[in-house]
């Protein structure tokens, strides 16, 4: 899918689909995987995504669509996005990494699209890579928008609690189920001494943020 996207492979592109781990494990430079493209994409990745927003909210302040764009590009959505394209299929890891189930691992994948943006825009691929950009990350722009606290849940909820009583609230993992290529995290949050809501979710960050969000509506503060 990649090639009908940006067109043909090239060497930059299979470093960006290398995780350190590969190189690490195999005893090859580390100047070969995906971490300083990973780097440079990130600053792409932020310019495309800016850019779209400007055009899209042409009436709204620097704040909200600073915030908008926080989400935007955040690995819960890039790791979405990566699966989508086939990232996780492509992607070449150490042994161990992959038996840890790091093809499905969000910071992996989104890692991995950062670093392939920044590949295709060294190849020139700008116009391909802003309609990507536009048909794959913006259609998330309009729910971001009209729901930020789904997103956002965590810090809304750590700035309620710092706000009553100065303290954060916990999480905790209560289990990890099924495969490690497919695993669903349990996870519950303590405020006070007391649990105040638990929810499941396909990676950690899921289901602390899908945990946030239940104690936040609990609270009556969303």
């Amino acid at each position: 899918m990649l090639e009908e996207i940006f067109g043909e492979k090239n060497d930059l592109v299979e470093k960006a689909l290398t995780h350190p781990s590969f190189t690490k494990e195999n005893d090859i430079n580390s100047l070969e995987n995906y971490e300083r493209l990973e780097f440079f994409g990130d600053s792409v990745l932020k310019l495309f995504t800016s850019k779209l927003l400007y055009e899209i909210y042409p009436e709204a302040p620097e704040g909200e669509l600073s915030k908008i764009r926080s989400i935007l590009v955040s690995d819960a959505i890039l790791a979405q996005i990566a699966i989508q394209i086939g990232v996780d299929k492509l992607l070449k890891l150490g042994p161990s990494e992959e038996k840890q189930g790091g093809r499905k691992r969000e910071s992996n994948i989104a890692c991995a699209l950062e670093a392939l943006l920044g590949a295709y825009y060294l190849n020139g691929k700008q116009t391909e890579i802003e309609k990507f950009i536009k048909d794959y990350v913006m259609v998330f722009a309009e729910d971001v928008d009209k729901h930020f606290e789904k997103y956002n849940a965590k810090d809304i909820l750590q700035q309620y609690t710092q706000g009553i009583d100065k303290t954060l609230p916990v999480y905790r993992t209560l289990a990890v189920r099924g495969p490690a290529h497919k695993p669903v995290f349990e996870v519950e949050v303590e405020w006070q001494g007391s649990v105040i809501a638990s929810a499941t979710g396909k990676s950690k960050k899921e289901a602390q943020q899908n945990c946030a969000l239940a104690a936040c509506k609990k609270l009556g503060v969303v």
